[in-house]
């Protein structure tokens, strides 16, 4: 067999190698990233899947091929936000998600890694897999550009699928239900194998003898319903709360699990949660001891429970992809999500005993035995490969067979050796550099830093995050005054209204009218976009703070904005007494289908030009299933 090419850096129209996999010249690779366990974890199995197949293979964290250390920065900085800061978390996700990209900062990591991962990869590789959304990103970026040669596929690990998980350019992605493949799909991935989930073999429906054995060498009750409340390998989220919580209902005893937060487990134990543990190295056991998991982040957790047929709910969901994670296993029928504490105590006795909890017992172990496995279809994808077989078309199709028809290798970049190199631009000045370096960080503390404060939640924003409840703001049409009922039903969900200083100088008698209904009026600045800034629109606030209290006769008390807040924007809200608005989602006035709205979010109902009967339309549509609203709250309530 000839020797297969260089793939760090692959020429151009190379041939693939001619050997088999499930031979030992036959490689696959896979980056994930010590982000949690759940990537990790997805990782070994894949790994373990994948060498029963005869593959050898290789792992990275994608965490140590970014430099400087900036990627163990990332892990840090994101265990912080979901610890002491989730509502930070809870809006640098929904940024992320409405932009459908990475920000600047994060794409110049990711920019710093190509180098290194392709260094990383041994001439015998036959396929890449990421199980890490920015590793993914990576990939895809490589096959884009012609850099990497081999097939590239994501496996996605969460059962929602955020945009940031859909690599272009990368060959494949692998999902574990049709919901997370649907999604990946509207997110634009062109090729979706719905493979089913991967989880350590160990995890298998427990006998009654495995039951009583499972509960002796725990230490736990051998007669009582068990609930085991799990909080990823971090002990993050509203654990303490959750735990007293289901010892109230006296429908289960808890049972938590605090991972590596062995503080969070002391402190449990001294509030009287008897039976709270740290690390669980037997995790099958302890789930084959309980009745059914409570989980809060819908990641590996919940599709080992549904492998053991442990029935599962979602309960205090962390912000971000906890709660996305909730509202897709709900919407697959695998696992309730519990939004109204007050329904806490009758889900968990349907989930201990009786035909709900059969039912989804059987979802669970039946996602699981339908499953064709995710390491089939790499091996199916690495096999084509090595075979040069590539079909011309692309097909857009979700599919859930493995052997899927791949597109044609991207031609790599073609190296000059012959050619000579520029010199090395000189060095700018170092003074120059001072001061350059100096403005720009002046600049980004005056911009994107504070939008990050904003995002912490600090300098009078808005929190709803912790509330449980979603809060509707509606910016009504141009062109007509709102009718009565339309009105009524505002007021009656509890809804907002913004109003900018154009709107408020043209008809006052009308922002009057809404004021007296009972309505909280909100200063829209200039209105849509709700666009800021140092040097353009940077009086908004003050120029719709004016003319809000020149037609009702009294300062308004928040402020809607888009994300583009800087430091003078915060000063004069400060100023002018308004705390600051920066909404989840936006919903265009008639739109058919709108998304649904989940609690904790500041959701902006935006009109325009549209009739006011579409307003009226639209908080119906939003009303009924399957887009229900959840409870709603009065922004004052956040004040």
């Amino acid at each position: 067999m000839s020797q297969p090419p260089d793939l760090r850096e692959a020429p151009a129209h190379h041939a693939a190698p001619s050997c088999p996999p499930g031979s030992s010249t036959g490689r696959v690779v896979i980056v994930s990233a010590s982000v949690g366990a759940g990537h990790d974890g997805a990782a070994a199995q894949l790994a373990l899947r994948l060498s029963h197949l005869g593959f050898s293979v290789d792992r990275h964290d994608f965490l140590d091929l970014i430099p400087a250390g900036f990627g163990r920065l990332v892990s840090d900085s994101y265990r912080l936000l979901l610890t002491i800061a989730p509502s930070a978390y809870q809006r640098i996700y929904s940024a992320t998600e409405n932009a459908g990209r990475p920000g600047l900062m994060i794409r110049l990591m990711q920019r710093s890694s190509h180098r290194r991962l392709l260094r990383r990869l041994p001439p015998d590789t036959l396929a890449v897999v990421a199980t890490y959304p920015l590793a993914g990103q990576v990939l895809g970026t490589l096959r884009r550009r012609g850099r990497l040669a081999v097939p590239a596929a994501v496996y996605l690990t969460d059962f929602s699928v955020h945009p940031l998980w859909v690599a272009p350019g990368a060959d494949l992605h692998l999902a574990a239900h049709p919901v997370p493949a649907g999604q990946a799909r509207e997110h634009g991935a062109e090729r979706v194998v719905v493979a089913g989930p991967v989880v350590d073999p160990r995890f298998t429906p427990a006998t009654d003898a495995q039951r009583s054995t499972a509960r002796a060498r725990f230490g736990l009750p051998a007669d009582a319903p068990l609930a085991l409340l799990v909080a990823g390998s971090w002990g993050v989220g509203e654990v303490a709360k959750v735990a007293a919580e289901i010892r109230d209902t006296g429908a289960a005893v808890p049972v938590v699990v605090c991972g590596k937060n062995g503080p969070l487990a002391a402190r449990l134990r001294a509030d009287g949660i008897e039976h709270a543990f740290g690390w669980v190295d037997d995790m099958p056991g302890l789930m084959h001891a309980c009745d059914v998991l409570v989980q809060n982040a819908g990641g590996l957790t919940s599709l080992e429970a549904f492998a053991c047929g442990l029935p599962t709910v979602s309960y205090r969901c962390i912000p971000g992809h906890g709660q996305t994670n909730a509202a897709a296993l709900d919407e697959a029928g695998l696992a309730p999500w519990i939004e109204d504490p007050a329904d806490l105590k009758p889900v968990l006795a349907a989930m201990v005993d009786g035909i709900t909890r059969r039912r989804y017992r059987e979802a669970g172990l039946a996602l699981h035995r339908e499953a064709t496995g995710p390491a089939n279809a790499i091996a199916a994808v690495a096999e084509q490969y090595a075979a040069g077989q590539y079909a011309a078309e692309r097909s857009g199709a979700t599919t859930t067979s493995p052997a899927i028809p791949l597109a044609p290798a991207i031609p790599a970049q073609r190296r000059h050796p012959g050619r000579a190199t520029a010199p090395a631009p000189r060095r700018p000045v170092r003074k120059l550099g001072i001061a350059a370096a100096a403005l720009a960080a002046t600049a980004w503390l005056a911009t994107g830093g504070t939008q990050l404060a904003v995002a912490y939640g600090g300098f009078d924003t808005v929190d709803p995050d912790h509330t449980g409840r979603a809060y509707l703001v509606v910016h009504p049409p141009h062109n007509g005054r709102l009718d009565d009922a339309t009105l009524r039903t505002l007021v009656a969900e509890k809804a907002a209204v913004s109003i900018d200083a154009a709107e408020a100088a043209a008809d006052p008698g009308e922002v009057r009218r809404l004021a007296s209904a009972g309505l909280t009026v909100v200063n829209a600045g200039y209105g849509p976009p709700y666009a800021t800034g140092i040097v353009t629109r940077r009086d908004s606030v003050e120029a719709g703070a004016t003319a809000l209290r020149a037609a009702t006769g009294a300062a308004a008390r928040f402020f809607l904005s888009g994300t583009d807040l800087d430091a003078l924007d915060l000063g004069l809200a400060a100023y002018h007494h308004e705390h600051v608005v920066v909404p989840d989602a936006r919903i265009a006035c008639g739109t058919s289908t709108p998304p649904a709205v989940r609690p904790g979010q500041v959701v902006l109902v935006e009109c325009g030009d549209a009739h006011p009967a579409d307003l009226s339309a639209t908080l119906h549509r939003l009303a009924t299933t399957p887009h229900r609203l959840p409870r709603l709250g009065a922004l004052t309530t956040l004040s």
